[in-house]
């Protein structure tokens, strides 16, 4: 059986999660959906009220820390329920950090048989995304690992300008949607590649701006690389068990669709943190006849340059 998507919903709290699922929902016809709701009595699942007979309620902690194994075994039951559903929306707690869950989502051998993981969406307050993007660390990781944001609450404000540069700055690739955007452009797959820089200005704009921090959050910072030349497995896969190993904790997330000596086509590569997915061939590259390497790297806490000059230097090595 093919792998059904599983999308991951994530945002700060109060930025409505489930008031856009509910408004979406009936426009995704058999969507099995998992609410994370953080305390002791869960109400999120009371008003996911399209598809209630396929909502399941992860209760008492956070998906991110506590409740990983929760995680897995509703996933589990859900693929050997039977039910007719293709595809998974996982409603986060406000709270949550999205990187541990994509490690479970990434690193159990069961739950990739039967699930592959397809977007992250992160939405943001367009009212109130500014002060929060400042005072919350985790409201500045949902944005930075993200594959869409997308704005809420956007008739409360008359200009997101703002808003949207601050998350330009966390996250160069993720394209900003708004709310009232369809479903299948809210939940669209994401894509190997899809969303990284694919003209040379795009990733010179964006590797100009994040090494400037800002005021706010320059913990978290973006690198985008491309390279014009194939490159040689062996010292891109050294470079990343070392990173793997001293800086796995500050590289949040990379994806890259890379072309490596010695393959025909393209290869599309994602990693969190310590954790990288198996390196997947591609059926095609993703903007025609170009062939060079995109690699997007979000860390915090560790310097854009050193991490290039790291990697330039395994490759020379190579």
């Amino acid at each position: 059986m093919t792998p059904r998507p599983v999308t991951l919903l994530t945002g700060f709290l109060g930025v409505g999660k489930t008031t856009l699922l509910n408004r979406l929902l009936p426009a995704l016809p058999r969507t099995a959906v998992l609410v994370n709701e953080f305390g002791e009595i869960g109400l999120d699942h009371l008003f996911v009220q399209t598809v209630a007979e396929d909502v399941v309620l992860l209760q008492a902690g956070c998906l991110c820390c506590t409740i990983r194994g929760d995680l897995s075994r509703a996933l589990r039951d859900l693929a050997a329920s039977g039910r007719p559903f293709d595809r998974v929306v996982i409603e986060t707690t406000g709270l949550a950090d999205p990187g541990p869950i994509l490690q479970t989502l990434m690193s159990d051998p069961l739950l990739r048989r039967d699930f592959t993981l397809d977007a992250l969406v992160t939405l943001v307050d367009a009212a109130h995304g500014v002060a929060t993007l400042d005072a919350q660390e985790e409201a500045r990781r949902q944005v930075a690992v993200a594959d869409r944001l997308v704005l809420t609450k956007t008739d409360l404000v008359t200009d997101t300008a703002a808003l949207e540069a601050r998350l330009r700055a966390l996250n160069p690739v993720a394209p900003i949607l708004r709310n009232d955007a369809p479903a299948e452009a809210i939940f669209a797959p994401a894509g190997p590649g899809r969303d990284l820089p694919w003209s040379p200005g795009d990733v010179h704009h964006h590797r100009h701006h994040h090494h400037d921090p800002n005021r706010h959050g320059a913990d978290i910072r973006a690198l985008c690389l491309r390279f014009d030349q194939p490159l040689r497995w062996e010292g891109l896969a050294s470079w990343l068990e070392m990173m793997a190993m001293t800086q796995g904790e500050r590289m949040l997330r990379l994806k890259a669709v890379l072309n490596l000596e010695g393959e025909e086509g393209p290869v599309a590569l994602h990693g969190v943190r310590h954790l990288f997915d198996t390196p997947r061939r591609l059926p095609a590259w993703p903007d025609g006849d170009d062939r060079s390497s995109r690699l997007v790297l979000i860390l915090r806490g560790l310097d854009p340059e050193v991490a290039e000059a790291g990697l330039r230097a395994f490759l020379e090595a190579a």
